[in-house]
């Protein structure tokens, strides 16, 4: 009789841990309620404080899902450079904090409803780091209500994340995030195109990796102090593997500044960041419609 008791406590604590780790799903949604809830940030100048929340990019992605599902836009700076107002770094926190309002306040309101999450460029970016902190238990938001995760261009990519279509080389300008999506790792799927320099950055190319660690570190929130030695030690290292610091000085140098102007120009010229609504990723689809359906399908 005392091993059954044993073995029944234990059981309810396992189901415990589990409902815990995965979140555990909930009921069908309430009346009036949303099966799916779609939270989309826009890319860098797509929206800001002084404009109405707009699709810009993530328009195909959203427009025309199902009727069971409710999508809302993130309004936040959407800078990247001082004199705009806003660093980076602040820009993609204001991000974050937005849609974690919004998801918050959805769930409250809305017990049975499941979250997607989508993001472009900056926005990628944001959700990305909204995502990772729901997926490794950070959030207060489960884990088991995130459907699903869609990333387009997103300058934090890991080599290890899912990638839809052509395999792009490298890594995101911004670096991994330490402790990648975690629980939700399966629900995460990233496009990025073969030639965009945001979302696919060459190992070596360490002029630009610190470039953009410099960017994802210009919060200065001291709370972050532990994920940004963390990603300077990567790139340190890796930095070590390639050379040293002869290796960055001659990334540095005259010649290769000049190289890396003109690779610039012709990245800016071909607008790969900006084409996604044309990108192939097979099957007939393209990047946006691939995503559109994808969503579409958790609803």
């Amino acid at each position: 009789m005392q091993l059954k008791k044993v073995v029944a406590a234990l059981g309810a604590a396992a189901a415990m841990t589990t409902g815990i780790m995965a979140g555990s799903t909930s009921a069908a949604a309430a009346p009036g309620c949303p099966s799916l809830y779609v939270v989309a940030i826009p890319g860098t100048w797509e929206t800001g404080h002084d404009k109405a929340p707009g699709p810009g990019m993530l328009a195909g992605v959203t427009n025309g899902l199902p009727r069971n599902t409710d999508v809302d836009y993130v309004t936040y700076a959407a800078t990247a450079f001082p004199w705009e107002g806003d660093v980076y770094g602040q820009s993609k926190k204001q991000a974050v904090d937005a849609a974690r309002g919004l998801i918050t306040d959805k769930l409250a309101a809305c017990g049975g409803t499941d979250i997607a999450l989508v993001g472009y460029s900056q926005g990628a970016d944001a959700a990305g780091d909204l995502a990772a902190e729901i997926g490794t238990g950070v959030s207060k938001i489960a884990p088991g209500k995130v459907k699903a995760v869609g990333l387009i261009s997103d300058p934090r990519r890991s080599p290890t994340d899912v990638q839809v279509g052509p395999i792009a080389q490298g890594a995101g300008a911004g670096g991994a995030r330490p402790g990648g999506f975690g629980w939700i790792s399966d629900r995460v799927r990233t496009i990025c195109a073969v030639d965009d320099l945001y979302c696919a950055t060459a190992t070596d190319d360490f002029v630009t990796r610190f470039a953009g660690f410099l960017a994802q570190s210009s919060d200065a929130n001291p709370a972050n102090l532990w994920r940004y030695q963390i990603e300077a030690g990567a790139i340190m290292n890796d930095l070590m593997a390639h050379g040293g610091v002869p290796t960055l000085q001659a990334q540095l140098s005259e010649t290769a500044n000049q190289q890396r102007a003109k690779d610039l120009e012709r990245f800016y010229r071909s607008q790969a960041h900006t084409l996604y609504g044309s990108y192939s990723v097979g099957g007939g689809q393209t990047a946006i419609t691939w995503m559109h359906n994808w969503i579409a399908q958790q609803a």
